[in-house]
């Protein structure tokens, strides 16, 4: 700068006010093109920043939705054999309970709900920030915007058979049946508890309008559920495939 000013003084001591108004228009091109060039610099290290910062959304995203993938998939698997088991015991009414294989009785007493911890950090953090904006597709927008209310769905279906079985169920069964029952027969240790212990009732239990009401309540909520699953893992993969192209 120092230089430029050296400069203009000489043209304007030497009287050469053409020539200083050349080089004063030339000094500021130079000076519109240093700034432009400062922008520009600028905007691509905007740029840069953040396609590195969509990148890393996309790679937690997408091990999100791996992960989720996998829980669905063992939910599908899990939901179908607990509507065999729930139709079985339905099946077992009005039978001779006498008759009662050790297979029945662990059927009627298979009341287990596994927890399915859906992933959705990645997602509510896209929804909830400004990383919305820095997505392009719009495809894929949408799909990110519909997938939170599903797994809400789902986790609201999954409360409700929860509740079925620790609030209806399990009750019923403690009043009627005896744990003893899902003791090992071949066990020695347990003879003597096998022989004197409390014993369940089986013909009582599946007799109780109660237990029917909501072993059924319980089967017709699990084919809800899993319908949910069938649907969430779906879109789970069509989610990934969208991230995956644009990975690409």
């Amino acid at each position: 700068m120092k230089l430029f000013r050296k400069i203009r003084r000489n043209l304007i001591d030497l009287g050469k006010f053409k020539s200083y108004a050349v080089y004063a228009l030339g000094e500021i091109v130079l000076i519109v093109i240093a700034v432009s060039i400062a922008w520009k610099i600028n905007d691509l290290s905007d740029i840069q920043k953040n396609n590195t910062l969509v990148d890393e959304i996309y790679i937690n995203l997408n091990e999100e939705l791996t992960t989720n993938l996998r829980l669905l998939k063992q939910s599908i698997e899990e939901n179908t054999e607990t509507i065999i088991y729930l139709e079985s015991t339905l099946n077992y009414v009005g039978t001779n309970t006498n008759e009662f294989t050790q297979g029945a009785k662990d059927t009627i007493l298979n009341v287990a709900v596994k927890e399915v911890n859906l992933q959705d950090s990645s997602v509510k953090s896209i929804l909830s920030t400004a990383k919305m904006e820095l997505i392009e597709s719009s495809k894929l927008k949408d799909l990110i915007a519909t997938y939170l209310a599903k797994i809400e769905q789902f986790n609201n279906q999954d409360k409700k058979n929860k509740n079925i079985v620790e609030n209806k169920i399990k009750p019923t069964l403690e009043k009627l049946i005896s744990l003893v029952d899902m003791l090992p027969d071949n066990d020695l240790k347990y003879k003597h508890i096998k022989e004197f212990g409390n014993k369940s009732d089986y013909k009582t239990l599946l007799a109780t309008k109660e237990y029917q009401n909501s072993i059924i309540d319980r089967l017709l909520q699990t084919k809800i559920q899993l319908g949910y699953a069938r649907t969430l893992h779906s879109k789970t993969k069509i989610l990934i495939t969208k991230l995956q192209e644009e990975l690409d």
